[in-house]
This record gives structure tokens, sequence and C-alpha cells, in this order.
């Protein structure tokens, strides 16, 4: 997916709240977003938002002196997931249909996401969630495909979202690989997130060999490169995943909720709706 200019006024927020979480003054502020709108001024549109916004983040966190800017983020919303967590894995147990209540509840995670501005109550997100209409012929053609396949590759978006992932890989009943970044960017999961919210019990983690957001394939390492290409099925959770893969076609699911104008142009879905959607399946022209 390309970027529009619509998305640049989102990357200069994100500089100024990594500037500001940081505890930078006012000064320090102003120079992050005058670099940032250095930097875009130079940058081409047909690049991916994660392309980009990987650049962004780059330039802030070498004039912050903080690789990472979301770590006390981070560490809160795995806390209140894992809170959660008995209570979410109840519903999942006593649901008629376990496989669509983890869906809504991974769905429902991804609220979880420094790079979109403020998430709003967890719980509520989650009863909101499960109220949605979700497209019934996405559900089955990836109920179909989980029957087909001997194993998963699920692309992670954020720590604290981890938490609701490991409530659908516990329902998916084959083998997951649970791929996450190699360092820090916004909020986005590394190893070190993943498994304090418990993902390496029920799932072989692996790295992305990348720190940029979503999934770069050219930024990947060899090793998660060839794990992306012998995968015959590929759950992706967020946006940016879905603006990196959105051409990558049928062997991909897509899993967000929509949270900016952009990406619901792009997917013909309201702003607030959610999202599980088979790769190569267009939303409305544009």
């Amino acid at each position: 997916m390309r970027t529009y200019l619509d998305c640049y006024p989102c990357f200069l927020r994100q500089g100024l709240d990594a500037a500001r979480r940081l505890g930078a003054d006012q000064a320090r502020q102003k120079l992050v977003l005058d670099k940032v709108l250095e930097l875009l001024g130079h940058l081409e549109l047909c690049s991916t938002p994660p392309q980009i916004g990987d650049q962004v983040h780059r330039l802030v966190r070498r004039l912050l002196g903080d690789g990472d800017p979301y770590r006390d983020f981070k560490e809160a919303t795995t806390r209140e997931a894992l809170a959660l967590y008995p209570r979410l894995s109840r519903l999942v147990a006593e649901a008629e249909e376990r496989l669509e209540t983890a869906v809504r509840l991974a769905i429902a995670g991804n609220i979880l996401d420094a790079g979109t501005g403020p998430a709003g109550e967890l719980w509520a997100t989650v009863e909101r969630v499960l109220s949605l209409p979700l497209p019934a012929g996405e559900l089955d053609e990836l109920r179909e495909a989980l029957g087909g396949t001997q194993g998963v590759l699920y692309l992670a978006d954020n720590a604290g979202e981890t938490v609701f992932d490991r409530l659908l890989i516990e329902a998916l009943q084959v083998p997951v690989v649970y791929a996450v970044k190699a360092g820090p960017v916004l909020n986005d999961a590394t190893v070190r997130d993943a498994q304090a919210a418990g993902l390496h019990r029920v799932a072989r983690l692996l790295s992305t060999g990348s720190d940029a957001p979503g999934t770069i394939l050219e930024s990947c390492s060899e090793q998660f490169r060839a794990e992306y290409r012998g995968a015959k099925l590929v759950i992706a959770k967020g946006q940016a995943n879905y603006e990196t893969l959105s051409e990558e076609g049928p062997r991909l699911f897509f899993l967000l909720q929509v949270k900016c104008p952009v990406i619901a142009r792009d997917l013909g879905v309201a702003v607030g709706g959610i999202v599980l959607r088979r790769g190569g399946r267009p939303g409305v022209p544009r």
C-alpha cells in the first residue's frame, strides 16, 4: 500500500509523542519536528507508510539518544493485558464458536497501538469488538485454510496485543511460529515483549531480523524470509503489516482494527471497524 499525504501528520505526531515520552524539553521537541519535516520533504510517496515510518523513527531515536522510547508503555500494556488474560481465556473456552471468539479478541488487542494515538479503556474495546459484525465468509475461509495446513506463521504487531494473540494461537490447534521485531520501534513487540506475555509457551518465537514497522521483506533476515516463503498460511496483525503486505496474496489473512482514514479508504471499512481480510481481496475502488 502506498503512502498518502494524509499520512504525514501521523509521522509528525509519532515523532512528537516519542520525544515527550522521553521527557524532551520544548526545544528538543521542536528539533524533532523540524528534522522530521525536513526528512519528509525528501521522500517519495511511492514508498509504503512503514518504509517512511522506519526512516522517521530511526531519525527520532538518533536525535533523542534512546533506542526504546516506548519501553514503559510496552511493559504497562502487557501487564494490563495479562491481568485480563484469565477472563478472556474463559470467554474463549465457553464460546460456542471458539475460533471466532479468539479471532475477535485478537483483533480487540490491536487497539494497543502507540502509532495511532490513545487506546482507550481495554475491556470496553473487547466488548465493542465482540459486538461488531465480522465477515462470515472470511472466517469460513480462515477455518478452511487452517484445516489444510500443518502450521501457521503469525506476524505480531504490538506489545500487550501479544496477550490477545496468545488466545488465538491457543485456539488454532496447529503449530505456530510467532514473528516479532529484532529491535524496538514504536510499541511493536520484540522477543523480550513476547516472552513477557507468555508467547514462548504456545509458539516458537522468531525474529524478523528487522526493527522497521510492519514487515518490510527486503529489510528482514534471510532466516525469516525463508520461513515466510515456506509458510502455507500467514496471519498478519495490525495496520503496518497490512500496509506492507497487502499485495502478497491469498495465503495471508489480515486481522486489525481500522484506526485511520487512509486504511479505512483502502479497505472500504469505516474508522473503528474490525477487519478479517484475506490477502489479494481489495476493499472498494479508490
